[in-house]
């Protein structure tokens, strides 16, 4: 497993983040089995949000009675979960963030989250009810550190108009496919090329830049109603062959190649996997590992569809 420490608080972190959002059909056994996995390959992130499930705090009170890591595993584990979406709208006002993360420590079975996320951008964000949520929380202990979700470069920097705690975290969508991140800078200012359409506000720059580590949720997933994209040769024939082919030269899978072509990126990119297979764990946890050439890099992104000028 890949590790490296954050930028903000050098702290080291594993470059896979297992999420429990899909565990509400497991049972208990099977909840343990995945974790130990995750622990055994040393997985140090478990991401939650309080929505998972279909209904409040469903997936974490399934993780919660399933799970009960000894002190030194808890020690050891980044516990951090999201929070702002509601039933058709957005909420990042005081009184939701706080009863929310109380509700999350109560489902999980945890005293404090290590870091809280704030969820889908809330249009109707007050930056100074979300730094008086920060406080609050911080100053308790129940939340140590904090970032966000699908958020653009200006909504974190309102957001840091009047937040104090430092933002060490965004969770984005990124596979090898679902790339705009990366994709729309390598044809900067083509005007013959939509993707040099800049869909993330200089994202990735900006995170570099200042110190936010990114964290790819959906890393094997074409971002489109075609679905996962490892193995599927009827939208993917060329780039399947790319990974099969540089799986076989680095004795692999294809699925850790998908990983590695995240993890490569010197920006240190987290890779969430949504996996409920602890085989899946173990494959990602591998691929973390593996350093492909600036060479297999590029063939991926290239067989994936994109555009080098």
């Amino acid at each position: 497993m890949r590790t490296f420490p954050l930028p903000q608080t050098g702290a080291s972190v594993s470059s896979i983040v297992l999420g429990f959002m899909r565990i509400t059909d497991l049972d208990e056994n099977q909840i343990r089995r995945l974790v130990d996995t995750a622990l055994d390959v040393g997985v140090t992130v478990f991401d939650h949000a309080d929505i998972y499930g279909g209904t409040p705090h469903t997936c974490e009170k399934r993780f919660g009675d399933a799970v009960k890591l000894t002190p030194a595993q808890r020690e050891r584990v980044e516990i951090q979960s999201k929070v702002g979406i509601r039933e058709g709208w957005f909420d990042f006002s005081k009184d939701h963030i706080v009863t929310t993360v109380e509700e999350s420590l109560t489902a999980l079975g945890v005293d404090h989250l290590d870091t809280l996320l704030l969820h889908r951008p809330d249009s109707l964000v007050e930056p100074e009810d979300v730094a008086a949520a920060f406080d609050e929380l911080h100053a308790s202990g129940k939340v140590l550190t904090f970032g966000v979700s699908n958020h653009t470069p200006g909504q974190i920097e309102l957001l840091k108009t009047a937040v104090e705690q430092p933002i060490l975290f965004d969770q984005v969508q990124l596979s090898i496919v679902h790339s705009p991140l990366i994709a729309a800078g390598l044809t900067a200012n083509m005007s013959s090329e939509d993707q040099s359409i800049d869909r993330d506000n200089g994202l990735l720059d900006y995170a570099r830049a200042r110190g936010i580590t990114l964290q790819a949720w959906s890393p094997f997933q074409s971002g489109s109603a075609s679905g996962v994209f490892v193995g599927d040769r009827v939208n993917y024939p060329e780039l399947n062959t790319a990974l099969d082919e540089i799986a076989e030269s680095h004795g692999s899978t294809p699925s850790a190649i998908a990983t590695a072509w995240i993890t490569r990126h010197p920006a240190n990119i987290q890779v969430v996997l949504g996996t409920t297979n602890p085989d899946r764990v173990v494959e990602a946890a591998a691929g973390s590992d593996l350093r492909l050439t600036r060479q297999e890099w590029y063939r991926l992104f290239i067989a994936a569809g994109h555009t080098l000028p």
